[in-house]
């Protein structure tokens, strides 16, 4: 099983945002995951539609969006329209979860719906098979800045009931996981069955380190928890 790196662009320095883009690319990170919040489903908006436009001419790197919106019609066509390869959306603020799915896929991206650290996966029982990827929250939104904001304690948890779900209805999707995915965590968390980690200030961009000295701990933290995963039975 192959373990995915997404790095979190809204946690590198936004200032100078094309020399992160091309830290990440030589580090040979697999995707750029964009933020795009509303300031409404979660208190935060530090990436603009425009920002995320200027991201996708500057880099080939595969992009997902990942929209945190109370409209989340309106922030998905847009960025379809930017030529993102994955667009995640939210289950709870989404009236109509499995058309918006097969909008995004309808036009030639993946789908993802994302939940919050206490959703339900029974959110998902009608639309897994709709889905190319589940994205679970292990903080809540938009506060990732609060560094009193921990991860969930039954993180492992979830992600392991996630996987058993896919696993028992033989359904193919990506497992990803965001928020304070630490290089501490990730063991635990690739264990479990997690297949994609966003990966942001307490991992790639870890202070004291390059970008390429982070992911070489991370890729030993991954082989760890691969190694730790229990097998398939039969």
């Amino acid at each position: 099983m192959s373990v995915r790196y997404s790095a979190s662009v809204m946690t590198g320095d936004l200032a100078n945002l094309e020399t992160t883009i091309r830290s990440l690319e030589e580090a040979g990170i697999h995707a750029l995951h964009v933020d795009i919040l509303d300031g409404r489903f979660s208190p935060s908006m530090p990436i603009g539609l425009e920002t995320a436009r200027r991201i996708r001419e500057i880099t080939s790197l595969p992009l997902e969006a990942h929209v945190m919106s109370t409209n989340n019609d309106y922030f998905v066509a847009e960025m379809l329209s930017v030529g993102m390869e994955t667009v995640t959306f939210h289950c709870e603020s989404t009236l109509h979860v499995d058309r918006l799915a097969r909008v995004i896929r309808r036009e030639g991206a993946k789908a993802g719906v994302a939940l919050n650290p206490a959703t339900s996966l029974t959110a998902l029982d009608w639309v897994l098979d709709e889905l190319d990827k589940v994205c679970l929250m292990l903080i809540n939104p938009g506060y990732a800045t609060d560094r009193s904001e921990a991860q969930v304690p039954y993180a492992v948890r979830k992600i392991e009931a996630l996987r058993d779900l896919c696993r028992a209805r033989d359904i193919e999707v990506d497992l990803q996981v965001d928020g304070r995915v630490s290089i501490e965590s990730v063991p635990s968390l690739v264990a479990a069955g997690a297949t994609d980690l966003v990966l942001g200030s307490t991992s790639l961009f870890r202070p004291g380190a390059t970008v390429l000295q982070n992911r070489l701990l991370l890729d030993a933290a991954v082989a760890e928890g691969l190694a730790a995963q229990r097998p398939v039975l039969a």
